[in-house]
């Protein structure tokens, strides 16, 4: 149980000792400064603190947000501040240095007014206090009887529930999402919450359903088709609950940012194979739109990624096309537009549903590529512009951030090492050209050539080479955050084209499962980034080979085994599977990373 402690006696008819307790604290009184330190160090150091004025008046929200929100080591309001073990040694130390400067034998109503002064002196210490929005919340410490009065009459003036439910659903979400879900999505939530259901449990539920769904689809009858959208319709109502029922009841947590993360790609990629199996039953055979749809959902992401993570910490960040983009912003009907073009996860899985259940698998993918293609050319070629028309320099942490997310194995390592110097040398947008041509003579030879052809295998060993000089130096050039997105494409591309010339029973299927299995590691790559927690280790990237080795692996097995080529892409599925999958869960479940804050989500 997390500990509050009362800086001095409460005032007589406050309910603020009942507010703590309904928050999970146990209340403790002080009587006076050098007390509270003494309180703060008898509680054991695994535990949170709170030190709150006893002359508070709010709502219980805007405590809640200040003292319980799992994410910040340190967070206050007015009058009540609050620390996590992490932040324990400072909030000693700046209770201790406030208790100084009180006159000695002061009492308790010297200790009105410390946790002001103790957040102030940790600010001017250097540490990070987080200041929730409040909004319309109230938060403050009256001076006297008449203040008081005055701040309790606004309290009662705002519906502290209904602020809270306001505030559970994402400030930034699509057009379906924020008018079609949300406006019920967050009662629903919020009946989660009172019978105790925790986000994980719902973020489960919605991948359950969605696999259920996605079983129906695999039917092929019309009858599964309509259950297959209307229960895909649902699981995603209730991965938007989760979502919001982690901001509503603050349960935030590493291992359900991931489950989040990772669950929402297992949902709609298992759909994609629901579909390719159920048009199979009827004679359609569509596994090679079902795994483009997947690359082309994934490269999307990529580029998403990879763009935010070299802008994360740009200096001098400006650009002509970003003001262009605010003044959009400050019409409304534009938002939206600009919002639903871009396809996000919410107008995608509505598209995909509806479509489910009056058309066929085939126009489902049809529609589903179309789309996706028109919103990633709308994307990147304005991040393009972005990017060439601001004056940014990119940090030491943003080029590590693209080098994790290059995913290069021991192959294109050693050529970068061969090549360093000579590559430091070379004009700004050689990395992303070297990258680009590797890719393009690797996919045209793929494209055109037949299946198991010696030159697809000497097309893999280019483009190892021109990989490596590719990230041969740190990537801070403007446009070098394209690289990933470049490696993705070609590694997943040539999976996709080697599988579909060889016209071997099984092998689009077996294709499909080992990009899938490829692509979690790389959004498992990007969720640690994004988690503080850094790449996954570099062990696992050499045994998974990194794209090139895995891209020359297919290429030699279609060499060498063209007749066998659908045993061996599932087992280099299996492996890279079972490798990726029990090295992340292992750290996913054991790690220490701080819940991630963005609130974002990829198109």
């Amino acid at each position: 149980m997390s500990t509050a402690i009362l800086t001095g006696p409460p005032v007589p008819g406050s309910s603020l000792e009942g507010d703590l307790r309904s928050l999970g604290f146990d209340v403790r009184v002080a009587n006076g400064p050098e007390h509270t330190a003494a309180l703060i160090e008898a509680v054991p150091g695994t535990e949170r603190v709170a030190v709150v004025d006893p002359r508070f008046v709010g709502h219980v929200h805007a405590l809640r947000l200040a003292l319980t929100d799992p994410r910040f080591p340190t967070a206050a309001v007015t009058g009540a501040l609050t620390a996590q073990p992490a932040g324990r040694a400072a909030l000693t130390g700046a209770v201790l240095a406030v208790s100084a400067t009180v006159p000695a034998g002061a009492g308790a109503v010297a200790g009105d007014g410390v946790v002001d002064g103790v957040t102030a002196e940790l600010e001017a210490r250097g540490v990070s206090v987080h200041h929730p929005e409040l909004g319309s919340l109230v938060a403050a410490v009256p001076s006297d009887a008449e203040e008081r009065h005055r701040t309790r009459a606004a309290v009662e003036e705002v519906d502290d529930e209904a602020v809270r439910l306001r505030s559970a659903v994402k400030a930034r979400d699509g057009f379906f999402t924020t008018f079609c879900i949300s406006p019920y999505s967050r009662y629903l939530a919020r009946w989660c919450a009172r019978r105790g259901l925790t986000p994980n449990q719902v973020t489960t539920a919605s991948l359950l359903t969605a696999l259920v769904a996605a079983g129906c689809a695999a039917t092929g009858t019309r009858a599964g088709y309509i259950a297959a959208g209307l229960l895909l319709l649902f699981s995603f109502v209730l991965d938007c609950t989760d979502g919001q029922l982690a901001r509503y009841s603050l349960q935030y947590s590493t291992l359900g940012a991931w489950l989040d993360a990772t669950f929402d790609r297992a949902k709609e990629y298992a759909y994609y194979a629901g579909l390719a199996l159920g048009a199979a039953r009827g004679g359609d055979d569509v596994w090679a739109l079902a795994l483009g749809a997947m690359v082309l959902q994934t490269c999307r992401h990529v580029v998403d990624f990879s763009f935010n993570e070299a802008n994360h910490d740009a200096t001098a960040n400006t650009s002509p096309t970003a003001a262009l983009s605010s003044k959009l912003d400050s019409v409304g009907w534009t938002v939206w537009l600009r919002r639903m073009i871009v396809l996000p996860i919410g107008e995608r899985w509505a598209m995909i549903a509806v479509l489910t259940a009056v058309a066929t698998p085939r126009i489902v993918f049809y529609a589903l590529l179309v789309g996706c293609a028109l919103a990633a050319c709308y994307t990147t070629a304005g991040r393009v512009l972005r990017s060439l028309t601001r004056k940014a320099h990119r940090t030491d942490r943003a080029a590590q951030a693209l080098a994790d997310l290059a995913d290069s194995g021991p192959a294109a390592e050693a050529v970068a090492r061969a090549t360093s110097r000579a590559a430091r040398k070379l004009p700004g947008i050689a990395p992303l050209a070297s990258a680009a041509v590797g890719a393009a003579a690797l996919s045209a030879t793929a494209a055109f050539t037949g299946f198991g052809s010696v030159w697809t295998l000497v097309a893999a060993l280019v483009y190892a080479a021109t990989s490596g000089l590719a990230v041969a130096r740190p990537l801070k050039g403007a446009l070098d955050w394209l690289v990933p997105p470049v490696f993705r494409a070609a590694e997943y591309g040539t999976i996709l084209l080697i599988a579909a010339h060889a016209e071997v029973n099984g092998a689009l299927p077996a294709a499909f499962g080992l990009v899938a299995a490829v692509a979690y590691h790389h959004y498992d790559t990007v969720y640690r980034i994004r988690g503080g927690t850094g790449a996954p280790p570099h062990w696992l990237v050499r045994a998974i080979g990194g794209h090139e080795g895995r891209v020359l692996a297919v290429a030699v097995l279609a060499f060498l085994l063209p007749a066998d080529i659908t045993v061996a892409l599932t087992v280099l599925a299996v492996a890279v599977a079972v490798l990726v999958l029990v090295e992340s869960i292992r750290f996913w479940v054991s790690s220490q990373a701080p819940a991630v804050h963005d609130e974002g989500e990829p198109a």
